[in-house]
């Protein structure tokens, strides 16, 4: 499933198709939203943003589209003559100036008034998105010295959306590598300057996903994965799907184990066990 990164990168190409655009096409596959589709029309689409795994289309009117992808969802960008070439049903389209913004195999989708939307039972859950919401060092580490956050073991705490939005299984390995911690610690046992740097690592690796879309590991690094004939989904990552493979800081060989029943990634030199 997409992670924050990934979904963020959705919201900049819809935003690139339709944003700042006044719709003259709206259609929902769903009864409760097609009841309203006319209203949108002539709507301007002013921004779309994500929040953790959720994208939000928001409207001149205070209205805001919320989809959740889910497994399955995709948003696929076109002209309006011109239907794209697949098989899935289509749930929502967007259509503004002769650019239609197409969601095909979504279920979650609801329509909501700005001022309510922290009331959207999935979005109430949820922390703030690393990526969206604009968070400091400060803030985040504030968060995992929160008492419903500090005593749980980070192989854990990190894939809970409820501490930050957005990250997911890829992010968790890159993030415990990168910042030299076991996934068994905990916050509370971490010094000041370790959990500085966890904050600062987890800001630092989700905006590398972003900007290199998925590819987090050094850049020396992912070139001489290459050179050894590693593929892309090893050599993108430092870590991540690279159980059996050299550590790139120590040779040490990487290991693979299950944290809340998530395969998790691990140099068991650079890193430990943390027991």
């Amino acid at each position: 499933m997409p992670e924050g990164p990934e979904i963020r990168r959705t919201a900049d190409a819809l935003q690139e198709q339709i944003g700042g655009r006044r719709l003259d096409g709206v259609w929902f596959a769903f009864p409760e939203l097609a009841s309203q589709a006319a209203s949108l029309s002539g709507r301007e689409v002013t921004t779309v943003d994500s929040w953790g795994k959720a994208l939000l289309i928001r409207f001149d009117d205070d209205r805001v589209l919320y989809s959740h992808n889910q497994l399955y969802g995709v948003w696929k960008y076109h002209d309006e003559e011109r239907e794209p070439d697949t098989k899935r049903s289509l749930r929502a389209r967007l259509t503004a100036q002769g650019r239609s913004a197409s969601l095909y195999s979504a279920s979650d989708i609801s329509l909501w008034q700005a001022d309510r939307l922290e009331e959207h039972p999935f979005l109430a859950r949820l922390g703030p998105d690393l990526l969206t919401h604009d968070v400091s060092i400060e803030a985040v580490i504030e968060r995992l010295e929160m008492t419903r956050f500090k005593r749980r073991a980070l192989g854990g705490l990190l894939l809970d959306q409820a501490l930050f939005a957005g990250i997911g299984n890829y992010l968790r390995s890159e993030i415990l590598f990168f910042a030299r911690l076991s996934y068994r610690q905990r916050p509370m046992d971490l010094t000041t300057a370790q959990r500085k740097h966890l904050a600062r690592t987890m800001l630092e690796v989700i905006e590398c996903a972003y900007c290199q879309k998925g590819t987090t590991n050094r850049d020396d690094w992912s070139k001489a994965a290459r050179r050894q004939g590693e593929k892309r989904q090893q050599w993108r990552f430092a870590v991540f799907q690279r159980d059996g493979l050299p550590c790139h800081a120590c040779t040490t060989l990487i290991e693979r184990t299950n944290v809340a029943s998530r395969r998790l990634y691990y140099c068991p030199r650079c890193q430990g066990k943390g027991e």
